[in-house]
């Protein structure tokens, strides 16, 4: 039986999505990954980083304990539904300590089991076979899916239904994985698959920023902002991506800009993250004037704020800050429409 604990297979970023007969191509669903074993009436749960779910998501082991099949470990991505789209909020908010807040959340905002591999089946391990006949394995397997809780995650080899799914989900669609179709099942490694995330960009006011940590000689972040209707800057998100260099020298031009009214909205983070373990962190930041207009690259939104890599593009000298406003964040949320 492959033990729990094993790793996951992993994707290098790329670019541009990879053409040619050898690529299989899947949504990259904005989740977190899952191993789910099964061996006999035992069911676990694991993490990316090889930590234990089953308590956060009993919907999803109660519903992996009801599949016929007796020893099995799957591969898959663990997201939740909510309001018609995949809220990662509302995921992040599954993780909690308490027994009776994560027996309620199951009810509340269910979670679904998205899922892409089979690596093992009745004790069969799978692994060492090229991912064409593991997926057909997994279909085969997937009949006995609730399309509900356990849901089969979409694959195509060919590559113009790619440009199908961001056409037919607009921005809502986090990315695309390419795997190869003919290779082995390639355990903690990135040597079989390929991730392209979808990039947008925004012209975000620099509402402040805040000191590298234990040093006031050079930035650590920059705090970005949006106007929202009522013509106040919220805060949307932070930009970080700099070498040390351009944070020493990014410090003299901010300072020129030093003063009120920073963000006049919705205000930075003040309450600690839910992964920060209890780590005390100083989230005071320096105000600046609305004059600064930074073009920023990202790969995703939630609940009106840029998540993951947000990286700077370009100085726009040229953009008035008032032109900035929360519209560049709109984005459909059809990524359900690909589990039609």
């Amino acid at each position: 039986m492959i033990p729990f604990g094993y790793p996951p297979m992993e994707m290098r970023a790329v670019t541009d999505v990879p053409d040619g007969p050898q690529w299989q191509y899947e949504p990259k669903w904005d989740g977190f990954r899952c191993l789910a074993f099964r061996d006999g009436r035992d069911v676990a749960l694991q993490s990316k980083a090889g930590q234990p779910l089953g308590r956060y998501f009993p919907e999803i082991a109660d519903a992996v304990a009801r599949l016929p099949g007796k020893r099995f470990v799957l591969d898959g991505e663990l997201v939740v539904p909510l309001d018609g789209a995949l809220s990662f909020d509302a995921l992040q908010q599954r993780i909690h300590p308490a027994a009776s807040r994560v027996a309620m959340l199951a009810k509340k905002t269910p979670a679904w089991y998205l899922i892409f591999d089979l690596l093992q089946d009745e004790g069969e391990e799978l692994v060492e076979l090229p991912l064409a006949q593991r997926r057909a394995r997994l279909e085969a397997f997937g009949r006995a899916f609730d399309g509900t809780t356990l849901r089969l995650s979409p694959a195509t080899r060919d590559r113009r239904v790619v440009d199908e799914w961001f056409a037919r989900v607009g921005g809502a669609l986090d990315g695309v994985i390419a795997k190869r179709a003919d290779a082995p099942y390639a355990s903690g490694t990135r040597d079989a698959a390929v991730k392209v995330k979808r990039v947008r960009t925004a012209d975000c006011v620099i509402g402040g920023f805040r000191y590298a940590k234990g040093s006031t000689a050079q930035i650590g972040s920059l705090l970005l902002g949006l106007y929202d209707d009522d013509g106040l800057l919220d805060y949307i998100g932070f930009c970080s991506a700099f070498s040390a260099d351009e944070k020493k020298a990014l410090l003299g031009r901010l300072q020129a800009h030093a003063g009120e009214p920073g963000f006049t909205g919705g205000a930075p983070d003040s309450a600690p993250s839910r992964w920060s373990r209890g780590e005390d962190r100083d989230r005071s930041y320096v105000k600046l004037k609305h004059d600064l207009v930074l073009e920023v690259a990202f790969d995703q939104v939630t609940s009106g704020r840029i998540r993951h890599g947000t990286r700077p593009v370009r100085w726009r000298t040229d953009k008035s800050p008032r032109q900035c406003t929360l519209e560049q964040l709109a984005t459909p949320d059809q990524a359900l429409a690909l589990l039609d």
